[in-house]
């Protein structure tokens, strides 16, 4: 009788904001993560992987200490715990809650203020969940501001008169404009990263592990705006087919049993495809076909 395979790591998969993203987009990449209510350790269809739910901010603590060999956390959270130097960055996946984009502390204001550069707050109030790095931005600005730790509602302390401003997280802007605030500069650039304990990072066993991930997780979001077309194509007609055709590298191009098609399959960005279906019918392509990507690598 075989004995279960130990897991080779331990992966930490952060909670909270980004875990339902992080899910799907494991899930997408080949593993199925399946949670439990009121339990911290998730099912995950690898027995070479045991997997941890765990806040983001904790992730870089653990991973730096050796609790966890490798985890995905934010780049806000890791620099702004002091994680940074102790872990080995492995690569940027650069994901959202809601998108593929990477999300910008900013520096806002009230809408009405006299405001208008980091400078002109010299003195003031200043909200944050982002302590350590909202202090050194405005040292680096040579701005001498009192940072207090906002522990929610960060959006709503300017409008209730308890700050001058905040720096918060944001996508697109759209909550901090409805609270009727103003961004005046950005503060850092954050995204999801794929950390390692470095010692585990020496571990060759370990190491592959966090590389088939970091392989497979990449081709998931390269595939997120991608579509695989294939189609038949007259052949007096492929050169012209084949110029209306973005690819990766080139066209796959297969010969039919009737010598007068040939088969002809891409892969395009997924927003091209609606301009694109129609005028390869008005070319003389047939049987287009339209099918979702799962990877790209």
């Amino acid at each position: 009788m075989n004995e279960p395979t130990q897991p080779i790591i331990k992966l930490g998969v952060p909670k909270g904001s980004l875990e339902a993203a992080t899910i799907n987009l494991f899930e997408r990449a080949g593993w199925k993560i399946r949670q439990h209510s009121r339990n911290y350790f998730p099912d995950i269809n690898d027995p070479e992987i045991a997997a941890s739910l765990c806040r983001a901010q904790e992730i870089g603590g653990y991973v730096a200490a050796g609790v966890l060999d490798a985890g995905i956390t934010g780049l806000d959270w890791l620099c702004e715990r002091g994680h940074d130097c102790q872990v080995e960055r492995v690569a940027d996946i650069v994901y959202s809650k809601s998108s593929n984009r990477s999300c910008r502390w900013v520096l806002a204001v009230a809408g009405d203020s006299s405001y208008q550069k980091s400078r002109d707050l010299q003195g003031k109030r200043i909200a944050t969940e982002l302590e350590d790095l909202t202090r050194r931005y405005f040292a680096g600005q040579g701005v001498d501001v009192d940072v207090f730790y906002s522990w929610g509602a960060t959006e709503a302390k300017v409008v209730e008169g308890l700050a001058d401003g905040i720096v918060e997280v944001t996508e697109t802007g759209s909550t901090i404009r409805a609270h009727g605030l103003r961004v005046i500069a950005e503060v850092m650039v954050s995204f999801p990263v794929l950390i390692a304990n470095k010692k585990a990072w020496q571990d060759m066993r370990k190491r592959t592990k966090i590389e088939q991930l970091n392989l497979l997780l990449q081709g998931a979001l390269r595939a997120e705006n991608l579509v695989a077309l294939k189609m038949n194509a007259p052949t007096a007609q492929l050169d012209a087919i084949l110029q209306m055709l973005p690819s990766l590298n080139s066209p796959t191009v297969a010969p039919l049993r009737d010598a007068q098609w040939l088969s002809v399959e891409t892969v395009v960005q997924s927003a091209a495809v609606r301009d694109l279906i129609p005028l390869l019918r008005n070319a003389g392509a047939q049987g287009i076909i339209e099918y979702a990507l799962n990877k790209v690598v």
